[in-house]
């Protein structure tokens, strides 16, 4: 597990979230621990490391 820091893009925040770096890819929909609003996170991991993060709203 890798905590990765990132900015909620509702209330911009900053937050953090554990990240299991045995999966590759990962989508999913968890809520800001800030706002509560629903956040998209899609990630890719290559080789036990972050290769891209990206989290938005659900509303776009």
């Amino acid at each position: 597990m890798n905590e990765h820091f990132f900015q909620c893009p509702y209330c911009w925040e900053q937050i953090s979230m554990l990240i299991d770096l045995s999966q590759n890819d990962q989508n999913y929909i968890e809520d800001c621990e800030i706002c509560c609003n629903p956040i998209q996170l899609s990630i890719a991991i290559n080789d036990q490391e972050i290769n891209s993060f990206e989290a938005k709203s659900i509303e776009q």
